[in-house]
């Protein structure tokens, strides 16, 4: 079968075979990604964490977690490509993979890497027609997005016990602020730890508390209201804020329903 060369998005080159047929997906919004562009077939691997599509979880053979995955299991399933993340992947187990395998890492920290991310990828698989007209859609949701009227100051949390918000040099927060908003943790870095007497000084207008990683429910809301009695504080749909790759379509009518409301 003939191969060809890739970079990857740490700037790697990586030799696959063309078009891949053995394909194991270790990061869950790339897996869903490679269902929209029709990658039932090869894909034969994914994470415990790749719910979506719902079939495929039901399915598909299962490779451990994102940060904990079973190698032996991928080596097993023999991969012709495995697709990982800098970040929601452990840099020795993707080292440990690549001696094997051809492995295409990506790395996004703003929408704009998320698109290029879904076009490399369809170059990647031999679907860039479907990758392409993926990005033209979703490019398209946001450049005709109703931001936000002002700009309100939010404090996104993924974690409790420790309390741990976003950085400004996380996808999630460039989603904050491309529809209108201002994360107000913006100078920190990655997912800094935060107490709420903190969270005080920061004076945040909106509180949202995300559905993942971390599982945050409405018995949380009154710990914040405690510390923060005026402050909006509201469960969100953290896939909306975090999934780079093609949940974004869905995410622009969503996004955008949560700024009306919170308006």
């Amino acid at each position: 079968m003939l191969s060809s060369v890739f970079t990857d998005m740490i700037g790697r080159n990586v030799e696959v075979s063309c078009p891949p047929q053995r394909i194991v997906s270790i990061v869950p919004s790339q897996t869903e990604l490679l269902s929209n562009l029709g990658l039932s077939k090869e894909v034969v691997g994914i994470t415990k964490f790749c719910v979506h599509p719902e079939e495929w979880f039901r399915t598909k053979d299962r490779v451990g977690g994102t940060k904990q995955l079973h190698i032996e299991k991928i080596k097993f399933l023999n991969p012709d490509l495995v697709i990982a993340n800098k970040e929601e992947n452990l840099q020795e187990q993707v080292i440990e993979l690549s001696k094997t395998f051809p492995v295409w890492v990506s790395d996004i920290k703003t929408l704009e890497q998320a698109l290029q991310m879904m076009q490399r990828v369809g170059l990647l698989v031999d679907k860039e027609q479907k990758a392409n007209s993926l990005v033209k859609d979703i490019s398209n949701g946001f450049k005709n997005f109703n931001t936000a009227a002002a700009p309100k100051r939010v404090a996104y949390f993924i974690w409790k016990d420790p309390w741990m918000s976003v950085g400004g040099d996380t996808f999630i927060s460039n989603i904050i602020e491309s529809i209108g908003w201002v994360n107000v943790l913006s100078n920190e870095c990655r997912y800094p730890e935060i107490t709420l007497d903190q969270l005080v000084n920061y004076n945040p207008d909106i509180v949202l508390l995300s559905s993942e990683p971390y599982p945050f429910k409405e018995k949380h809301i009154p710990e914040i209201k405690a510390v923060l009695p005026a402050t909006e504080v509201v469960l969100v749909d953290g896939e909306m804020f975090s999934w780079y790759g093609s949940r974004l379509l869905k995410a622009v009518t969503y996004l955008e329903e949560l700024v009306i409301k919170l308006k």
